[in-house]
């Protein structure tokens, strides 16, 4: 299935939607709830089998997504800004929390990820950040700019967490 081209009308997210999926060990969606299908603009029968990257917009630096699989991989927990692509090439942000679905022998069964409408400040500061790190990333590769979010991270004085977390409040 080929990439929508890219536009710029953003779709935004209301204080009460959320936005629920489920996808398998290879990141294949295996669930969407109807607000999900709704925002992505396509048919359910479209999204389930695929992978979740279908939505993934140029405008995220892979780094993310790095650190994203990283850490529910690991069956901890991430909290991410995410610019997600529709069908019809509009866009929305979206605030996730990622986590593994572990089995009753603690084995990781999927990866369930819950998001809502990001916060004012993070619609303020995100962007930019983003944009940095994936020019440093077209340049130099996802390892530079890995090292570029921690050493923005570290003159910040902060985790990625607390960074993310702060922004949402």
């Amino acid at each position: 299935m080929l990439k929508p081209a890219v536009n710029n009308t953003e779709k935004t997210l209301h204080e009460n939607d959320f936005i629920v999926s489920k996808t398998d060990m290879s990141g294949k969606i295996i669930y969407g709830n109807k607000y999900f299908i709704k925002i992505s603009g396509y048919d359910e029968s479209e999204l389930l089998g695929k992978p979740h990257s279908i939505l993934r917009h140029p405008d995220m630096p892979k780094v993310i997504f790095k650190l994203l699989w990283e850490r529910i991989k690991n069956k901890q927990e991430i909290f991410a800004y995410v610019k997600n692509l529709c069908k019809d090439g509009s866009y929305y942000w979206v605030f996730a929390n990622v986590t593994a679905t572990t089995d009753a022998n603690g084995n990781i069964r999927d990866f369930h990820s819950v998001r809502r409408k990001p916060s004012k400040e993070a619609t303020k500061v995100i962007p930019s950040l983003y944009t940095t790190l994936l020019a440093e990333e077209h340049a130099k590769g996802i390892e530079a700019s890995s090292e570029l979010l921690k050493k923005i991270l570290h003159d910040k004085g902060v985790s990625y967490d607390t960074f993310i977390l702060s922004l949402q409040q």
